[in-house]
């Protein structure tokens, strides 16, 4: 087990080493010179060179990564060129929208695929596997952002039940969920459709091994055999599956957020590009990959708690 963690622990480091360096690179090919930009057309060059200097953009290209890198190892994630307060309070504010986002989407999604997973593959080739087959094949077809506007024209406009967007803070606890909550159903509206089909296709694959007929045979019922041995096994793809949600649903909300007027990671990352503040992509961007990264590795560790063979690896 312990052989297992380091060799998870070695690839995502190097993970990250890499990522840093590709997301460093992407955002210094991007043309325009945030400096120019802050001060316009009429700018004279001694004034930008100056402001250049001032936002630390007068080094070469190797001293500002390892500048980069070394203060996010120290946690400090440079300043913002655009508001000039330090990217880490901006991360901090913005993640207490964007993480439980993410994480009441993540619930709901598990919640629904769950049980309809289960229930579509116990009646395989019946009415109710292909309604639910049916149902969550329209779920993924259906664009989110749609499907967050749908929501918005029927609860918030038509029925009035909740706000079209905004967020009051968390001084409010009620107020913030209700916020949260048509965002929270638009996002986990896909991701709800994929996770069931993969949990039916997995839990069909486990009832076909011959640890199941025995069981049946020994006198144990269908839905007997697939709560106490096929569902434990059929978890290790859905826990690939659930672990990339949460990746994406935390990295991936910039449209939903920007439909619902959310203040979180994703729209600071869209409002950074728009006004070229590119130390804020730069760092929020590498803490979304470092987020994906740990969550893959999380999963790893899942895998070697259900999977008592992967340990011995």
């Amino acid at each position: 087990m312990l052989r297992y963690l380091l060799g998870r622990l070695l690839s995502l480091s190097l993970s990250l080493a890499a990522a840093s360096l590709v997301i460093f690179l992407v955002i210094e090919v991007i043309p325009g010179d945030p400096a120019s930009y802050m001060l316009g057309l009429n700018a004279t060059e001694e004034t930008v060179a100056a402001l250049r200097a001032d936002l630390g953009l007068d080094g070469t290209r190797t001293e500002r990564y390892f500048d980069w890198v070394g203060g996010m190892l120290t946690g400090d994630f440079g300043t913002s060129y655009t508001y000039r307060v330090p990217v880490a309070e901006l991360v901090a504010d913005r993640l207490w929208v964007s993480l439980p986002l993410a994480a009441i989407a993540l619930l709901l999604s598990t919640a629904l695929a769950f049980p309809l997973g289960t229930l579509a593959a116990a009646t395989r080739g019946r009415v109710t596997d292909y309604g639910i087959m049916g149902a969550t094949q329209l779920g993924i077809a259906v664009p989110n952002f749609w499907f967050a506007m749908l929501l918005v024209l029927v609860f918030a406009i038509t029925l009035q039940w909740f706000s079209a967007g905004g967020f009051p803070g968390w001084s409010d606890p009620l107020a913030a969920l209700k916020a949260l909550t048509l965002p929270a159903v638009a996002l986990a509206l896909p991701q709800a459709s994929i996770l069931a089909r993969v949990m039916r296709s997995a839990l069909l694959d486990t009832l076909g091994q011959d640890y199941i007929r025995t069981a049946r045979a020994k006198g144990l019922s269908r839905r007997q055999a697939v709560l106490r041995h096929a569902l434990r096994n059929a978890l290790i793809p859905a826990l690939t599956i659930i672990g990339l949600q949460f990746s994406f649903l935390l990295a991936g909300a910039i449209i939903i957020e920007n439909v619902f007027f959310l203040p979180g990671l994703g729209r600071l990352i869209f409002q950074g590009i728009t006004q070229r503040d590119l130390i804020v992509v730069e760092s929020v961007t590498m803490l979304l990959v470092f987020a994906v990264i740990l969550v893959t590795f999380l999963v790893d560790i899942a895998y070697a708690a259900v999977d008592p063979r992967l340990r011995t690896r």
